[in-house]
């Protein structure tokens, strides 16, 4: 969790960066698989003003963890939904795996020049890795409960599906009660020190 203003203000250019590029990945995988209802909703963009949701920008700011605003797809659309659900629900978190990787490179070779401009890529890197875990957790809304469902048969994915109204309410509950941090922070921790190798 951030501490002070300072880093509060410092790792919010690199919160606008992760959650605009995680949903225009999802936008644009959609609309290549042959749907068109990223663009004609606007999301097919990097502009942070079409996919923020306040609480989950302040959630990512305070606590490393949060959501921006779904972009929605139409499945109908898909020429083989059941694995180009699977493929759109991958896009966001390799996008931030990809994004970490790019505030890593300054950080692992020493090249950015101050520590205010060091802890800016640091925060990128850390934001980027804690959104994809975070996203990669199998329970709805989240990316992961969308590559589960597209593994899972039919038949359990049915069964699944009646309790997804109760996912968020699940989602914070496991947040309130520092699950979600104690399953995320190894892992968060153990890709953080990976890059940084």
């Amino acid at each position: 969790m951030l501490t002070s203003l300072p880093d509060i203000l410092l790792s919010f250019p690199s919160v606008l960066i992760a959650l605009s590029f995680h949903e225009y990945a999802h936008g644009l995988v959609a609309y290549k698989l042959g749907d068109p209802t990223p663009e004609r909703s606007g999301r097919l963009t990097i502009n942070p003003l079409a996919h923020l949701d306040i609480v989950g920008t302040l959630m990512l700011l305070l606590f490393r963890f949060g959501w921006a605003k779904p972009v929605p797809i139409d499945p109908r659309n898909f020429r083989n939904p059941r694995r180009d659900i699977i493929l759109v629900a991958l896009a966001g978190p390799l996008m931030n795996f990809i994004l970490a990787v790019v505030f890593a490179i300054p950080l692992r070779f020493g090249i950015f020049g101050s520590e205010v401009v060091g802890k800016f890529f640091f925060n990128g890197l850390l934001i980027n890795i804690a959104l994809m875990v975070f996203n990669l957790i199998p329970i709805p809304p989240l990316d992961g409960s969308k590559i589960l469902y597209g593994i899972l048969p039919e038949s359990a994915v049915y069964q699944l599906e009646r309790f997804e109204r109760y996912g968020m309410l699940l989602l914070l509950f496991l947040i309130v009660v520092g699950a979600v941090n104690n399953i995320m922070y190894p892992v968060v921790v153990f890709l953080v020190r990976m890059l940084l190798l």
